[in-house]
């Protein structure tokens, strides 16, 4: 029985060191179209002992603890709780996916078995993409992130597409080699079925990757890299000195056939009170600079707060400010250019421990625990819906993806149904160090440049800032620790994909399944024990 169980969490290990190759450069995500096969070889010896949903529980958290280590460890280098959290509750839900597909294999069968795979992880996946607490970056198509030529159809399924390609390749391969004893005519059906759902997606999205042709629509773009160390960013530069650097960066490149400048999160930080914007010195000093070139849009990010008087309606993120004024914190982009105003957005996809603490009410006694950079306890406040980014003189409509955003393809789809014809991301992943966290998060913009085919330009703190076109090239970049801006041209494009128009409709659909399947489990299960006490 030891030997048993020895041989298990090798397999179990085996999945997770299987699924960790997509989320490296040097790796590839194809690994991920077999790496379940072991642990479903696990999960089908224990039906057969007719029991071990606990030890299959406690098999697979292992396994999956070993994935997300090591695919997101760097996330120690901003928070050791940080990590440990996401670590371990990303397992959690994993092997809770599994566990309960386990429970439908024992009650109906190896083939409503591995249906209920599929279905519980891809409910797992999209609950966790969508819900309070979210930490998406292990999402399965977003393994394929460094393959973008072999997921070009993301445009009509977004990443849920991939994560339903792996699921169902390991369902098929392991029939084909794992058969039930004496089915050969169905052994040959389904190694058919394997091979035709592994090349086929392969095939079609290199057909569409070599003759998609983006329309000439030309914006011409500055992205600036002030490289400014996150860790003293807050606290011991001063902000005007912050913001010059980023001008100084950006004037190298502007002429008068310039139409943006785009710089990172969290760019101006003096103080800025919503209702005494125009009087920061930052915002004179870009305004001075924009009044220059009367066509240029300068970008930023912004630390913002909005003062309520005595008496206003507060929102749940409001703080006391003194003498029964309250105020909220913004972590926001803002636009200036030739008009008199300034045009804002705010972020809305907040970090959870960083920008916000998901249910505080009950999470309190965690708050001396959060991590401060930038956030609190409490949170920023959000806007309910996206907005884009216009000016006088030009169509174009901008939407710009504040760093966490861009983890999330249906939340970015919000800015483009509204109109956004590119897209900019701004961020700061200075946090990580030198570490694939900073690369993963770039290699993002590829997924979300296919899945709404909009050209993205990505201006980085501290490095990646980038430029991707509508086929998730990467044209240009700006490594890690490195001042600096670049310029490019990137086309607009009006067209709205499939999955701009229906968003995740595939983890949706999971997500109503799974609750039907989960449904069916408790409902049998007690019946069961009904039965059994009588």
């Amino acid at each position: 029985m030891r030997d048993f169980f020895s041989r298990n969490r090798v397999l179990t290990g085996l999945t997770g060191l299987l699924l960790i190759p997509g989320w490296y450069e040097w790796g590839t995500g194809l690994t991920m179209l077999f790496a379940f096969i072991p642990l479903l070889i696990v999960m089908e010896r224990l039906v057969a002992l007719k029991s071990g949903g606990r030890k299959l529980f406690g098999l697979s958290f292992a396994g999956f603890l070993f994935w997300n280590f090591g695919a997101t460890w760097w996330i120690n280098f901003a928070s050791f709780f940080g990590l440990l959290t996401a670590v371990f509750v990303s397992s959690l839900f994993m092997a809770t996916a599994v566990w309960l597909a386990f429970k439908a294999w024992q009650m109906w069968g190896r083939r409503i078995g591995l249906i209920a795979f599929i279905v519980f992880w891809l409910a797992f996946e999209f609950c966790y993409t969508h819900g309070e607490i979210s930490w998406p970056w292990l999402t399965l198509g977003n393994g394929f992130a460094y393959n973008h030529r072999l997921i070009q159809w993301y445009e009509f399924t977004g990443v849920f597409g991939g994560s339903l390609w792996v699921l169902a390749s390991n369902v098929l391969i392991f029939r084909t080699f794992f058969p039930v004893s004496g089915h050969a005519q169905l052994h040959r059906k389904n190694a058919i079925l394997a091979s035709a759902l592994i090349v086929l997606p392969v095939l079609v999205s290199l057909a569409i990757y070599f003759t998609y042709k983006e329309e000439i629509n030309p914006r011409k773009i500055v992205v600036v890299q002030p490289n400014i160390d996150p860790y003293l960013k807050f606290n011991d530069i001063p902000p005007l000195e912050q913001s010059k650097i980023q001008v100084d960066e950006a004037e190298r490149l502007v002429d008068s056939t310039v139409d943006y400048v785009v710089a990172p999160e969290t760019s101006i930080m003096n103080n800025i009170w919503l209702h005494q914007m125009e009087q920061v010195p930052d915002i004179q000093m870009v305004r001075k600079f924009q009044q220059q070139y009367p066509q240029l849009k300068y970008i930023t990010g912004i630390m913002c707060y909005q003062l309520y008087a005595p008496g206003e309606k507060l929102t749940a993120t409001a703080r006391e400010y003194g003498n029964g004024h309250y105020y909220d914190s913004y972590n926001s982009a803002i636009q200036i250019d030739s008009s008199d105003s300034i045009q804002i957005y705010h972020k809305s996809k907040l970090v959870i421990g960083v920008e916000k603490m998901p249910y505080p009410g009950l999470l309190k006694i965690l708050k001396p625990l959060t991590l401060r950079l930038g956030g609190t306890f409490r949170s920023h406040n959000t806007q309910k819906e996206r907005s884009v980014f216009t000016a006088s003189g030009d169509s174009a409509k901008i939407g710009t993806i504040i760093c966490y955003e861009s983890v999330y393809g249906e939340f970015v789809t919000e800015y483009v149904k509204k109109g956004a014809g590119l897209l900019f991301v701004m961020t700061n992943d200075g946090w990580w160090r030198n570490t694939p966290g900073h690369r993963q998060h770039n290699s993002l913009s590829a997924i979300r440049a296919i899945e709404t085919r909009r050209g993205i330009a990505r201006s980085a703190n501290t490095g990646i800032s980038s430029f991707f076109n509508q086929r998730g090239d990467m044209l240009q970049k700006l490594t890690w620790w490195k001042r600096g801006a670049l310029i490019d041209e990137l086309n607009y494009n009006s067209r709205l994909t499939f999955y701009a128009r229906h968003g995740d409709y595939i983890g949706r659909a999971a997500f109503y399944l799974g609750w039907a399947l989960l449904a069916t489990v408790l409902i049998k299960a007690f019946l069961k024990r009904i039965k059994r006490g009588r």
